[in-house]
């Protein structure tokens, strides 16, 4: 087995990866390290950081292959943040919660991620918006104390959370849009923060165009980054493409997330984006857990990947 994959493996092997994102925070400063290692930290000092878990793209209601189960695989996921010593304080679900907007799939992925026992805070994927009101059941579930289309932002021991949504316009193959009255939202929420204040956004598709031809960017996401140039650090975490790729940008970091459900093909690599398929039996050693650090006031984070068999 060839143990040294050159880098489009290597990345393609990471975009398998993951079914969530932990990032940690004691002392002003994030950290980096897997769900294994944070147990056996917490075990040796008895301290507990900050810390937050990402999902994303669990796609509730897929049965095709690679995954005739993401209501099995999801539930996985949970039972990995269940079996750490101290669990994070809160799960942020990035999209395409489910499938097909079907009332029963938001229930099933309700209930598991009660098995949790953490709030969950969500910004919708195009698949969450598939009723015939265009997303008003996603809203009517998710949307208390939101404004217009869902957007809302909150602070956590010194951080800035924006939730962000780019995809109430989406048409197949289009790149994510924000729209004014949303960017303008943005603009006041901002406002009164001090460019200190480390912000992390969180949306469903990538704010950096990563594949245009395939519709993975948002279209006035440079509206966005202008108002958050001002910030010493800001990290953006999105799913949709279901794969690990990070970008570093001045001030900003941009972190894609995997899929609990499936993964994707790499950026350009096939006649268009979905399922990827693999054998059955590597699946669940392709699905696993990251954590990820940031340091106050830099926009650089370490990220360390662990499978769901590890």
């Amino acid at each position: 087995m060839d143990h040294a994959p050159h880098r489009r493996r290597f990345l393609e092997c990471m975009g398998w990866a993951g079914t969530g994102l932990l990032w940690t925070a004691g002392g002003g400063v994030m950290s980096s390290i897997t769900l294994d290692q944070a147990a056996a930290a917490t075990k040796k000092t008895g301290v507990k950081p900050f810390s937050f878990l990402q999902v994303s793209d669990s796609h509730i209601g897929f049965t095709k292959d690679p995954n005739p189960d993401a209501r099995a695989t999801f539930r996985e996921a949970v039972a990995k943040i269940n079996a750490m010593a101290n669990k994070p304080d809160f799960i942020i679900h990035t999209g395409d919660i489910t499938q097909l907007s079907k009332p029963q799939e938001f229930d099933d992925a309700d209930q598991i991620l009660r098995e949790a026992g953490l709030p969950v805070f969500h910004v919708p994927g195009e698949h969450d918006m598939l009723d015939e009101a265009n997303g008003q059941a996603y809203l009517d579930r998710y949307g208390k104390g939101t404004l217009g289309d869902g957007w809302y932002s909150f602070d956590h021991n010194g951080v800035h959370f924006v939730g962000l949504i780019n995809v109430k316009a989406l048409k197949a193959g289009g790149m994510g849009s924000f729209g004014q009255p949303q960017l303008q939202w943005l603009k006041a929420d901002l406002a009164g923060r001090s460019s200190s204040t480390p912000i992390v956004i969180f949306t469903h598709v990538p704010m950096w165009t990563i594949y245009e031809q395939w519709g993975w960017g948002t279209d006035d996401a440079a509206q966005a980054l202008a108002m958050l140039s001002r910030f010493g650090s800001v990290t953006v975490l999105n799913g949709h493409i279901h794969q690990v790729l990070q970008k570093v940008e001045g001030n900003v970091a941009f972190h894609t997330a995997r899929s609990t459900a499936f993964p994707q093909p790499a950026p350009g690599q096939g006649p268009a984006p979905g399922p990827l398929k693999v054998p059955a039996g590597d699946l669940r050693g392709a699905l696993g857990v990251r954590t990820v650090s940031l340091v106050r006031g830099q926009s650089a984070l370490a990220v360390v990947d662990a499978n769901l068999v590890a």
